[in-house]
């Protein structure tokens, strides 16, 4: 849990739920998702130690522990005077900072499945914000590395007008559908200079019968479960779920974990 190290999210067994991490971890992320659901926003003081821990419900040896941890993170400072203040840009975690995941499992091989245009599902409409009369371009696909098959994609675009007004050239690049290259790989590659944006989810799963039958696992496989949505400005471009089964190359990605 230090800022600018990479940590590696193994897939050695099943994943471990928030209610069996340490309790130091589980305050460290309440505070966290508080930070960026505005409760706490960035650049204001932290209420005093005995407040927040009364406001959090925890006790202030407890508090005071995460709260150093946020410190070593970048996300707290202190200052003299003033007390414990949010960082005025909080540093982003998980794959927030946005990198394909080709490149994230090291050198991997994209295999794709499907290419096609899709009509909105709860996933999509909540994710990218769309009507239910949309078509949306999904790409799923196989991502392989030395070994059996690592991890399984599937990537959802905005709706082409939504596209052509706040980023035409990635509507364009999703129209050639390039092979080899998973979604964001492509958003990415057309986007330099674009304020884009990542928010991240990362959970426990287990593959079930088709994502097996598409890895060569079993069904009843542990698995990792991340789901990202990317953003131009304000505007969600890009929703995704990839699943990473147990023994799929350590995930480099920084977390608070």
């Amino acid at each position: 849990m230090r800022t600018g190290t990479v940590t590696r999210a193994r897939r050695g067994g099943a994943v471990k739920g928030s209610e069996q991490r340490r309790p130091v971890v589980v305050l460290y992320e309440r505070i966290v998702d508080a930070v960026h659901a505005g409760t706490y926003p960035p650049g204001s003081v932290l209420p005093s130690e005995p407040k927040l821990a009364a406001e959090l419900g925890v006790s202030r040896p407890a508090l005071r522990e995460a709260l150093l941890l946020l410190q070593e993170d970048g996300l707290l400072t202190v200052r003299r005077g003033v007390g414990r203040t949010v960082a005025a840009s909080p540093p982003r975690r998980g794959f927030e900072r946005l990198r394909p995941l080709e490149e994230l499992l090291g050198p991997s091989r994209v295999d794709p499945l499907v290419r096609a245009m899709e009509e909105p599902t709860d996933f999509t409409t909540q994710q990218l914000l769309t009507p239910a009369t949309a078509e949306l371009a999904f790409w799923e696909s196989v991502l392989t590395g030395e070994g059996p098959s690592a991890a399984h994609s599937q990537e959802w675009a905005a709706p082409a007008d939504v596209l052509a007004d706040v980023h035409p050239a990635f509507a364009e690049a999703l129209a050639a559908q390039p092979s080899g290259v998973t979604m964001l790989n492509c958003l990415l590659g057309v986007s330099r200079g674009l304020p884009l944006a990542g928010h991240s989810a990362l959970s426990a799963t287990l593959l079930g019968r088709r994502r097996g039958d598409q890895l060569g696992r079993p069904a009843d496989t542990a698995a990792l479960l991340a789901i990202q949505s990317v953003r131009v400005g304000d505007v969600p471009v890009l929703a995704a779920k990839y699943t990473l089964p147990t023994g799929t190359p350590a995930l480099p990605v920084v977390q608070s974990l």
